[in-house]
């Protein structure tokens, strides 16, 4: 596997020969015994076996041969077919590497391609990844708001200790994600008259209801596409009648959201 910040690409030949295959390869090269090339590669001895055995019906020739007993108790070595096929790969994973590393700065150039790619590259278990630019920025004693502009025009307010955000060295115009578990999102259909607290109150659309053995994702689009998930028990999607095409709005507290900056 070659791996680049953006760009990943694994190379196998015939669809089935990996790294995992020419790692055995090479140590049976180093070493000449197949019980101790498959330790290194991480096979069983007859798994080792059954995979030499179903790359040579793909080459039809014999990658692998035993060597005649001696001082040393015979062994196995690589026939001239088998250290072709390994000089092969390591030329192929050389070019392989530099193929994505011209591309990666190729990606460089691309200034709005590679901030996507960027925030697409971030792994997180958080379900709600809101991208937008930071729009404000209250500085308090023990305590710092910032929100933050979504492309579809809402904002969403992170409450983070004043520390954090010098840490982060936050400022208006910074692109951020906002992220917010599901777990953390409150569902209202209906306020009832009331005003919540809560800093985050977006306004939309059910448009997913997926269910589960004792709760169900459900999925709010708002106006320009945004979509806020939310983890809601079973007995509540049942209470309030949640159904797709719905009104509702997802509400969650400012110290729920976790902010992110690009370093």
């Amino acid at each position: 596997m070659n791996d680049h910040p953006l760009l990943q690409g694994e190379l196998r030949l015939a669809g089935r020969l990996d790294g995992r295959f020419f790692d055995l390869l090479a140590a049976l090269a180093l070493t000449g015994s197949l019980q101790k090339a498959a330790r290194a590669a991480g096979y069983s001895y007859k798994g080792a076996w059954l995979v030499l055995d179903a790359a040579t019906a793909l080459t039809h020739a014999p990658l692998v041969a035993k060597a005649s007993g001696g001082a040393g108790g015979g062994g196995t070595r690589l026939t001239p077919e088998g250290e072709a096929l390994l000089t092969a790969w390591r030329t192929l994973q050389a070019r392989h590497a530099a193929f994505l590393h011209e591309h990666a700065a190729w990606l460089a150039t691309q200034p709005a391609l590679d901030a996507l790619l960027k925030r697409m590259s971030m792994k997180t278990t958080a379900r709600n990844q809101f991208f937008g630019r930071v729009s404000a920025v209250n500085a308090g004693p023990a305590t710092t708001s910032v929100r933050i502009a979504l492309d579809g025009g809402q904002e969403v307010t992170a409450s983070l200790t004043t520390e954090a955000a010098k840490e982060l060295k936050v400022k208006k115009g910074q692109e951020a994600l906002a992220l917010v578990k599901s777990s953390e999102v409150v569902l209202v259909t209906d306020f009832g008259g009331y005003q919540l607290s809560a800093r985050n109150q977006l306004a939309g659309t059910v448009s997913r209801v997926q269910r589960g053995a004792v709760s169900s994702l459900i999925g709010v689009t708002l106006p320009g596409g945004t979509v806020v998930t939310a983890s809601v028990t079973n007995d509540a999607v049942d209470g309030l009648e949640l159904a797709v095409g719905q009104p509702a709005t997802a509400v969650f507290k400012a110290y729920a959201v976790m902010l992110a900056i690009r370093a």
